[in-house]
């Protein structure tokens, strides 16, 4: 058990998520102040064990690092936080009916970062987006106030759509770590053998398996889409703006057609402004 008020956990990890400049701080800006905290304790989360995956020495610290915070989850659900951020989460937990499993899924994520994804097959590609990023979406929903099928398939759809949309924006920073998300089998069809992540994405043929990846991207995007209409819109309004945020991230990497993988794609700061402006009136 940690001393921590519920207070003064929530003003550290508030104070990261300004800090990180995340564009997840806008989604959460929009909302009323107890879904506000219950976003701020998911980031703080979602922050840890991501830093846990990237950061750690070598793939053991970071197994018992990652472990030690699937006992932490496993206990603030029975009540009894351990540290800021479990302090944090416990109210949301209570007060939004979150689930056990979908935090230990995101853990599961970042295990598979852990050891330095390269090319996966297709059908792994896809577990690892549920993972890392629709579990946080079903999170995200409830804290959000919908709980439907609808909600749910939105999460589903908008999580791997916002995965695919990193996956093919950080082709050099994930190379630079040793990694490699684009799927084997559309390297192999589009005749890239190596696997060696900067090779990679030097191969003639990489815009051509890019686009490949982008048109499931854009399906996900139209289903997420679908399902989003037929929830309160009221609920989805966070999800709207981080749809538009990273639509546009996505639009603008389509246009570039991955000619230089080597340069991030970002958003000037009138457009996210905009985009912002947009999801909370549209």
């Amino acid at each position: 058990m940690t001393s921590l008020t519920y207070p003064e956990a929530l003003t550290q990890i508030k104070a990261q998520v300004v800090a990180s400049r995340t564009s997840f701080h806008a989604g959460m800006t929009v909302l009323p102040k107890e879904r506000r905290e219950g976003m701020y304790a998911l980031y703080g989360f979602c922050r840890v064990v991501d830093d846990i995956a990237d950061d750690s020495p070598s793939p053991e610290i970071a197994a018992r690092d990652l472990q030690a915070w699937r006992l932490r989850i496993a206990e603030v659900f029975q009540g009894k936080p351990s540290d800021a951020i479990t302090t944090a989460l416990l109210p949301a937990i209570r007060a939004f009916n979150l689930v056990e499993k979908d935090f230990q899924e995101i853990i599961d994520g970042m295990e598979m970062d852990s050891v330095a994804i390269v090319a996966p097959d297709a059908a792994t590609l896809d577990q690892y987006c549920d993972r890392v990023a629709s579990a946080v979406g079903r999170i995200s929903v409830r804290i959000f106030g919908h709980v439907g099928s609808d909600a749910m398939n939105v999460a589903h759809h908008l999580g791997r759509a916002l995965q695919l949309t990193n996956i093919l924006r950080d082709l050099a920073e994930d190379a630079g770590r040793g990694r490699l998300y684009l799927p084997q089998e559309l390297l192999a069809k589009h005749g890239i053998s190596s696997r060696e992540p900067n090779d990679v994405l030097r191969a003639p043929s990489l815009s051509a398996a890019c686009r490949d990846l982008a048109a499931q991207a854009r399906e996900h995007y139209a289903q997420a889409d679908a399902f989003m209409n037929k929830c309160p819109a009221s609920a989805m309004r966070p999800a709207r703006i981080m749809r538009m945020y990273y639509g546009a991230i996505f639009n603008r990497l389509v246009s570039l057609d991955w000619r230089d993988p080597f340069v991030r794609v970002t958003l000037p700061k009138w457009k996210k402004i905009g985009l912002i402006l947009k999801g909370f009136f549209g």
